[in-house]
């Protein structure tokens, strides 16, 4: 398996409120329209607490701003992704959510990896 991971971040003017609506109601289904397309085997979002806790946390580390949200969504293989590059539907699949994306993330400071993981404990 390997796991696509999107750090976002909101575009700047929408509450974190709005955020989470958009990304939960209106994109989550979307991407689900299109998971065969795509080749998805999971698709998972994480929701930031901005709380106090996190305040906290990242004063005491001396850690920039959290992310909105994470994205992961998991694929068979490097292979069963790169194929995704190749086709028709998967590529005009990819377009329409890019398109949505512009309505909530800020492209520019949500960066993009590429990993597999490596389970440390897992319990």
């Amino acid at each position: 398996m390997i796991k696509l991971v999107f750090c976002l971040r909101r575009k700047p003017g929408m509450s974190v409120e709005e955020f989470r609506r958009y990304w939960r109601e209106d994109h989550a289904p979307l991407v689900k329209s299109h998971e065969e397309a795509l080749g998805i085997c999971r698709y998972v979002q994480v929701h930031t607490d901005h709380g106090p806790g996190i305040k906290a946390l990242t004063n005491s580390r001396g850690a920039p701003e959290p992310f909105d949200g994470i994205a992961e969504l998991w694929y068979d293989s490097p292979e069963a992704l790169a194929a995704r590059a190749k086709d028709p539907d998967a590529r005009a699949a990819g377009k329409a959510l890019f398109e949505d994306e512009q309505k909530f993330i800020d492209h520019a400071t949500s960066p993009i990896l590429i990993g597999t993981e490596n389970v440390v404990i897992d319990g």
